[in-house]
C-alpha cells in the first residue's frame, strides 16, 4: 500500500500529464490563498456597511499591519516547515518533533515581542501609517487591538504549514476555514449589534485568527505522527535555526515589501482627500483576489518544476514552466477583462458613495492592467527558487514593489500627481518583468551547458 502511494506521488512529478500534475498540486494552495483572503474582505465589506468614509480609510491604513503579521508568520511556519520535511524525508522524526515545537513556541515568543513594540510605538506608526486627525480615531481603535492581538495573527500562521509537512492538508485547510466562518459571524456582531465600529473588526480578526490556531494545533495533537507543541519538546541546532532564518526571511519579503507598497501609496494618496485612501483600501482588497489566484498558482507548481530541474527533464521542465506561463496569463487576463466591465459594481458592493465608487474603479483598472507582467515574475521567481538561484529570487521580490516600485511612485507622482500614484504598479512590474527576463536567458545557457 505505501509502495502503491509512493509511486503515486512520483507519477505526479514524473508521467503524469502536466495539466493534471499542475491541477493536482497548485489547486489546493489556490483554494488556501482564497480562503485567507476572507478574513480581510469581510471586514472591509462590514466596515463600509456602515458609510463611514473616514472609518473605512482608517482600518485600510492598518492594512499593512496585518501583511506584516502575516510575513512574520512565514519565517517560523515556512522556514520551520522547509527544515521539517527534510527531516522527515530522511526519517529522523524526532527531530522534526523538536523542531516542530520549537517553530511554535519561537513564533509565540516572537509574537509577543511584537505585540509589545507595536503597542510602545503606536503613535509614531500611526504617524508613519498616515493617520491623521479625522481617520486617526479609528485607525487608532483598529491598531490597538490589531497590535495587542499579533501573537495570534503571527501564530496562525506556523501550525498550518507544519500540518501539510505530514501531509495533514486538509487539516490545514479545516484550519483555515473554520478561521474564516468564525471572522464572518464575529463580524457583525462587534461592529453593528454591540457598536464596536473599527475595534470591533479587529477583535473579529483577532479572534478568529486565535480560533484557527487552536483548530490547527489540536490537529497537530490529535493527527501528527512527528509534529509537537509542547514547549518542553522544544529545542534546535545552532544550524538548523540559521537554516529556518535563511529560508524564511526571503520567503516572507514579499509580504513585507507588499506592506510597505501599500503603506506608501496611501501616504501619497492622503494630499488627494480621504475618498482616494479608501477608495485605494477596498480596491486592493477585491485585486488581491486575483494576486492570491496567481500566486497559489505559481507557488503550487513550483514543486514539479523543483523535480524536473532536478532530474535533468529539460523537456518536462520546459513544458511546465510554458503552462504556469499560460495559467497565470489566462487568469490575469480574465481579472483584467473583469475588473475593466465590472469595476463599479464591485466596488459598489462595499461602498454605496458616488465618489468612492469612481475613484475605487479608477484604482483598481491601473491595479489589474500590469497583471499580465506580474505572473510571469511570479513564474520567474518561483523558478527562480527551484533551482536554487536564491539572488534573482530576492532581486525580484524586492523589486517590484520595493526599490523599483519606489523610485516609480515618486517620479510619477512628481511628473502627473494622481494618476502617477495610480499607475507607478504598473510601471514597477514592466520594469521588473523586463529585469526578470534578463535574469531567465543566463539560466537557459546555463542548463544547456550542463546537458552538453
Amino acid at each position: 500500500m505505501r509502495r502503491e502511494k509512493k509511486q503515486e506521488e512520483n507519477a505526479v512529478f514524473t508521467t503524469m500529464p502536466v495539466r493534471q500534475a499542475y491541477a493536482k498540486l497548485a489547486l489546493p494552495v489556490i483554494l488556501g490563498m482564497v480562503m485567507s483572503l476572507v478574513y480581510n474582505l469581510t471586514d472591509t465589506w462590514f466596515i463600509a456597511r456602515t458609510g463611514s468614509t473616514e472609518l473605512v480609510a482608517g482600518v485600510s491604513l492598518c492594512a499593512p499591519m496585518f501583511t506584516l503579521m502575516v510575513a512574520f508568520g512565514d519565517v517560523f511556519g515556512l522556514g520551520g516547515a522547509t527544515i521539517i520535511s527534510r527531516r522527515l524525508g530522511e526519517g529522523r522524526g524526532e527531530e522534526a518533533e523538536h523542531l516542530s515545537a520549537f517553530s511554535v513556541l519561537a513564533g509565540l515568543v516572537f509574537g509577543i515581542a511584537v505585540a509589545a513594540v507595536l503597542l510602545l510605538f503606536q503613535n509614531p506608526i500611526l504617524a508613519l501609517l498616515g493617520a491623521r486627525e479625522d481617520t486617526l480615531p479609528y485607525a487608532k481603535a483598529y491598531y490597538q487591538i490589531l497590535a495587542a492581538g499579533s501573537p495570534a495573527v503571527i501564530l496562525s500562521i506556523i501550525p498550518n504549514n507544519l500540518l501539510r509537512t505530514e501531509g495533514l492538508a486538509n487539516e490545514a485547510m479545516i484550519s483555515t476555514v473554520a478561521g474564516a466562518l468564525i471572522n464572518i459571524g464575529l463580524d457583525p456582531l462587534f461592529i453593528f449589534a454591540l457598536h464596536m465600529g473599527a475595534a470591533g473588526a479587529a477583535l473579529a480578526t483577532v479572534l478568529s485568527n486565535l480560533i484557527a490556531v487552536l483548530v490547527s494545533l489540536w490537529a497537530m495533537k490529535a493527527r501528527a505522527r512527528h509534529l509537537s507543541f509542547a514547549p518542553k519538546k522544544a529545542s534546535i541546532r545552532g544550524r538548523d535555526f540559521a537554516g529556518i532564518l535563511a529560508i524564511g526571511i526571503p520567503a516572507s519579503l514579499t509580504n513585507i515589501f507588499q506592506s510597505y507598497a501599500s503603506l506608501l501609496t496611501n501616504r501619497m494618496l492622503l494630499p488627494y482627500g480621504t475618498d482616494q485612501v479608501a477608495a485605494y483600501g477596498i480596491a486592493m482588497k477585491v485585486n488581491m483576489v486575483c494576486t492570491l489566484i496567481m500566486v497559489g498558482s505559481a507557488f503550487g507548481a513550483q514543486p514539479l518544476l523543483g523535480y524536473s530541474y532536478g532530474a535533468g527533464d529539460r523537456k518536462r521542465l520546459s513544458a511546465l514552466i510554458r503552462f504556469d506561463i499560460l495559467a497565470e496569463l489566462v487568469i490575469s487576463a480574465v481579472f483584467v477583462a473583469v475588473s475593466f466591465v465590472a469595476a463599479p459594481l464591485l466596488i459598489g458592493a462595499f461602498m454605496k458613495d458616488e465618489a468612492i465608487i469612481a475613484a475605487g474603479t479608477r484604482i483598481l483598472r491601473a491595479a489589474m492592467i500590469s497583471q499580465p507582467a506580474a505572473g510571469v515574475i511570479l513564474v520567474c521567481t518561483t523558478l527562480f527558487q527551484a533551482q536554487g538561484r536564491a539572488l534573482p529570487a530576492l532581486v525580484l521580490s524586492v523589486a517590484r514593489q520595493g526599490l523599483v516600485f519606489t523610485l516609480c511612485i515618486v517620479l510619477l507622482a512628481r511628473a502627473a500627481g494622481l494618476p502617477g500614484v495610480l499607475y507607478a504598479q504598473a510601471l514597477s512590474d514592466v520594469l521588473t518583468l523586463v529585469l526578470a527576463l534578463l535574469f531567465l536567458r543566463p539560466a537557459g545557457r546555463e542548463k544547456t551547458a550542463e546537458t552538453r
